[in-house]
């Protein structure tokens, strides 16, 4: 491996473990200023708190969420963007670089691909001349690979969530980032099929801090190598804590149970 990427990894990945807390907190530009990123260095600041890894923005933040004292923390700059105004809110476009992360500072990029809708394959145009790029550079490159289209009747169908972990690792991706379909057994054969380190999404808010964390633990379990979640995790009203926990599970192995000893009050 370059050993200039391998050097970006470990600012991402527990170089123990080889596994990762990355909290994305890109939603600004899909769906606006939400709940918990009103002011992007406080938010970094309780996620660097937890013990989380590395955090994803987009290149307007990175100078915002840099806070100049306490633990380092993994930069991921998400290269490519679309918003829920348009009238193809699936469509990811490149909006800036990886030598512009690079300037920025960044330790990985990462860039989004819809599989399924009309422009899927602009989209996974601009995945292999990142990936390309990425690889000239020694830049990490995540891979956000979901299925969402006209032809798409469950995006969290095991094969179907094998079939985007592989499409990112075939195309160049370093670390991929897809949905949980839902059981460890099925995860195992994502993680298999990928080749190359799997994290989980989170998806939208969910009801239950249990729920969220059992789906951590199982995925673990599965071999995948972390997650990559942002609203279940800025968005709990003890996002701090909430990291520690995880840190528990994800870098600790601890169980569920014994991950939340302590810190039951945050269910």
């Amino acid at each position: 491996m370059h050993i200039g990427k391998a050097i970006r990894l470990e600012r991402i990945f527990n170089r123990n473990t080889m596994r990762t807390i990355i909290v994305p907190m890109d939603h600004g530009v899909t769906v606006g200023p939400i709940a918990g990123l009103e002011k992007m260095r406080d938010t970094v600041t309780s996620m660097v708190a937890g013990g989380a890894n590395a955090g994803l923005v987009h290149k307007g933040q990175v100078k915002l969420g840099h806070r100049m004292q306490g633990r380092d923390f993994g930069c991921i700059v998400h290269l490519s963007a679309g918003t829920c105004l348009s009238p193809f809110p699936n469509v990811k476009r490149l909006v800036t670089t990886v030598e512009e992360a690079i300037r920025l500072g960044a330790d990985g990029v990462s860039v989004h691909v819809n599989l399924g809708d009309e422009t899927e394959g602009q989209m996974l145009t601009d995945l292999g001349q990142v990936a390309a790029s990425a690889s000239e550079w020694g830049m990490p490159l995540l891979a956000m690979i979901y299925a969402r289209g006209p032809k798409v009747q469950d995006e969290y169908d095991p094969q179907v969530v094998a079939h985007c972990a592989r499409v990112g690792a075939e195309l160049g991706a370093d670390v991929v980032k897809v949905n949980y379909p839902g059981d460890a057994e099925s995860f195992a054969r994502v993680v298999e099929c990928a080749c190359v380190p799997v994290v989980i999404a989170g998806g939208a808010k969910m009801d239950s801090t249990r729920a969220f964390l059992d789906m951590v633990r199982t995925s673990i379990d599965a071999g995948g190598a972390g997650l990559s979640v942002g609203r279940n995790v800025f968005q709990h009203r003890d996002p701090t804590r909430l990291v520690e926990v995880l840190n528990r599970i994800v870098h600790e192995d601890a169980p569920v149970d014994q991950a939340l000893d302590g810190y039951e009050d945050i269910l």
